[in-house]
């Protein structure tokens, strides 16, 4: 499909740049089938049915922004990926002036090697020592904000707890699941009351989910793999609950993304460990989740492709535009939507 389908105007100022507070006083757009209506976080249990179950990622930020010198250049590092107990997949900023074989020192007693580049300016970096990788990134680097907001402000103390869910526990994203931030001790007690159910998986959100897609076809975009994983146990709970006639409701593009390359043609749910790079677009037959609770997406972005996806082109602009109008917030601080299809 032509990637400008998927445009739209958003005005500057109906990005978040920062979260509503309390997390779940954030605004719901609810758009169920074709109708759309205005709702609250807080709303979500009353919106959902006794024996449904919500799906939430459990991965967990990690400082994975730095900034460093190689000679007398000033190198830029965003970790995407990892690839092993020292090597991290990394987007690199002024990357010509880092070659293969080149040491950049991140302060902090941090250095990493320039192992190999790649052509979309990203490169294998080796990082140095006996310290875990983690530990070498707790004193050099720094929390990694969206594109969109780090533009218009520098990150701080508060982002350290607000770019983080109540769910985080397995480090390795470098991109909060942000339609899990509106959850809060009080709507999960709410959610639980209603008789909803919750589980967790593991995709450790990688960088590209911020990437422009610069093909003019989206059969010519070429997506980030992202590592996930399902446990055995999980994937049973799953698989009863929709075998019980209830629903899945994946909170999140991540955590649907996960579900849909874990289940085969016939709708069943396997365990799974290992990278994905599903690439959902319109004409997609969804297999594994039945709702999907989200925020606001970029235009022409692969997440507003995904909704489309799920609930129809004409629907989810309609919806935006809805949204535009009303003054909600978007993006990654932004306000949330219930998806649901017919």
């Amino acid at each position: 499909m032509r990637v400008d389908l998927f445009d739209f105007e958003l005005p500057q100022e109906r990005i978040a740049l920062r979260p509503a507070r309390p997390r779940d006083s954030a605004r719901l757009l609810l758009v169920r089938g074709e109708e759309i209506a205005d709702r609250q976080v807080l709303d979500l249990p009353q919106l959902l049915e006794p024996g449904d179950v919500l799906v939430f990622n459990d991965t967990k930020v990690i400082p994975a922004q730095l900034e460093g010198k190689r000679g007398d250049a000033n190198i830029g590092a965003t970790l995407h990926k990892r690839e092993g107990p020292r090597e991290w997949q990394a987007f690199l900023r002024n990357a010509k002036r880092a070659r293969e074989g080149d040491v950049i020192d991140f302060g902090s007693d941090v250095r990493a090697s320039v192992i190999e580049k790649a052509l979309d300016g990203s490169a294998l970096l080796h990082f140095h020592g006996e310290e875990s990788v983690e530990m070498l990134l707790e004193r050099a680097g720094r929390m990694p904000l969206p594109p969109y907001i780090a533009s218009k402000r520098p990150a701080d103390t508060e982002d350290q707890a607000d770019y983080q869910t109540m769910f985080a526990r397995e480090e390795g994203a470098v991109a909060a699941p942000t339609a899990a931030l509106h959850f809060t001790p009080r709507l999960l007690e709410a959610l639980s009351e209603r008789g909803i159910g919750m589980e967790t998986l593991t995709l450790h959100v990688g960088a590209g989910t911020f990437l422009p897609v610069k093909a003019e076809d989206t059969s010519g975009h070429q997506m980030h793999a992202e590592w996930g994983r399902i446990d055995k146990a999980t994937a049973a709970r799953l698989n009863q609950v929709r075998a019980a006639g209830r629903r899945l409701v994946a909170v999140g593009t991540t955590s649907l993304r996960l579900l849909e390359s874990a289940a085969d043609g016939a709708g069943t749910i396997h365990a799974f460990e290992g990278d994905t790079a599903i690439f959902i677009t319109p004409g997609y037959r969804f297999k594994a989740i039945d709702g999907l609770v989200t925020n606001f997406h970029l235009p022409k972005s692969t997440l507003f492709m995904l909704v489309s996806a799920l609930m129809g082109l004409e629907t989810m602009k309609a919806a935006y535009g809805h949204a535009i109008d009303e003054g909600y917030r978007f993006y990654s601080y932004g306000d949330a939507s219930l998806l649901l299809p017919r």
